[in-house]
């Protein structure tokens, strides 16, 4: 009996690792697919692709609670890789969006997100851990079509892009905060890593489920101008 409890115990673990794991890989891939839809139809021009250091996608986030305003979203960060930031993508890091500001914007409705972070500065303050927008990072809505072309403020840290129910625009997201998914770090890389750790300092490969964003990534937009 007490064999079938401890064995019952070990499957019941290793299906919660297993599910978690999946869970993980199966952000990765719904960011992929977000971003790949968004750059595929040229919504965000590769004029501004090829200047950012790091690419946000959060996908379906959704409004929490009713009339409270608060969203709160999951999804993952990639970076250029090297000293000046200027390489290959790097493997991705699993990151959280909160923000009290995007109530009006998400109604009920699921609103796909990307962030590009333009400056090695907002990338240092992105990597550290937890930030907020505006407060330690400058943000704006991204621009679009020809005002995205000709796009070259060094004092912006952070564009945001928003779509939701087929329309597709700059956000403005606020004070919206965003931090490290260490739980979800841990599950897809089977040990304990912050986003600074697998981005800047390259401490695990590019998981399976991350090959389709880096390759993709690697082929829109392989350096920065």
């Amino acid at each position: 009996m007490i064999k079938k409890s401890v064995l019952l115990i070990i499957c019941s673990a290793t299906t919660l690792t297993l599910f978690a794991a999946n869970k993980a890989a199966q952000r990765v891939t719904e960011s992929t697919a977000v971003l790949k839809t968004i750059l595929d139809k040229q919504e965000i021009p590769t004029s501004i692709v090829d200047k950012a250091v790091c690419v946000l996608v959060y996908p379906s986030v959704k409004k929490v609670g009713i009339g409270i305003g608060v969203s709160y979203g999951r999804g993952l960060i990639t970076c250029r890789s090297g000293a000046e930031m200027n390489g290959k993508w790097t493997a991705p890091a699993m990151y959280t969006l909160d923000t009290s500001s995007l109530g009006l914007q998400l109604g009920s409705s699921a609103t796909d997100y990307v962030l590009l972070v333009m400056t090695q500065r907002g990338a240092d303050k992105v990597l550290s851990g937890k930030l907020k927008l505006g407060a330690d990072a400058s943000a704006v809505a991204g621009p679009t079509g020809a005002k995205a072309v000709g796009f070259n403020d060094p004092s912006v840290d952070v564009l945001t892009y928003s779509e939701a129910k087929g329309l597709f625009a700059g956000a403005a997201i606020g004070s919206a905060s965003m931090a490290t998914d260490s739980d979800m770090n841990k599950e897809l890389y089977g040990k304990p890593l912050d986003a600074a750790q697998i981005v800047r300092d390259g401490a695990a490969p590019v998981p399976a489920a991350g090959k389709g964003l880096v390759s993709f990534l690697d082929k829109v937009s392989p350096k920065r101008t």
